[in-house]
C-alpha cells in the first residue's frame, strides 16, 4: 500500500525538528453542490530545521515518531520570499 503524500503550508516552526503543516482540501457538498474548503494541521518531522512559516512543503506518511508526529517532510515546493 503506497504512502500518502500531502501538500500544505508551514504554519508553525517553533519546536526543534518539528513543523506544523496546514493542509487544505476542497470537496463538493453532497446536497448544495457548492465547493467547501476544510483544513487540518499535521505535525511533521523536519530534520534540517530550516523551514519557516509560509513555506510550501510536501509531507509523507510514516511510522509514528512521537505522540503527534506520524509525518515527515519530503521536500520543499518553494521558499517563502519574505
Amino acid at each position: 500500500m503506497p504512502k500518502r503524500v500531502l501538500s500544505g503550508v508551514v504554519c508553525s516552526s517553533n519546536n526543534k525538528n518539528t513543523v506544523v503543516v496546514k493542509v487544505e482540501r476542497t470537496f463538493k457538498h453532497p446536497i448544495y453542490k457548492k465547493f467547501i474548503k476544510r483544513s487540518k494541521k499535521y505535525h511533521a518531522q523536519d530534520d534540517s530545521d530550516a523551514l519557516k512559516v509560509g513555506d510550501k512543503v510536501f509531507i509523507e506518511e510514516t511510522k509514528p515518531i512521537s505522540k503527534l508526529k506520524t509525518w515527515i517532510v519530503v521536500n520543499q515546493e518553494k521558499k517563502n520570499d519574505t
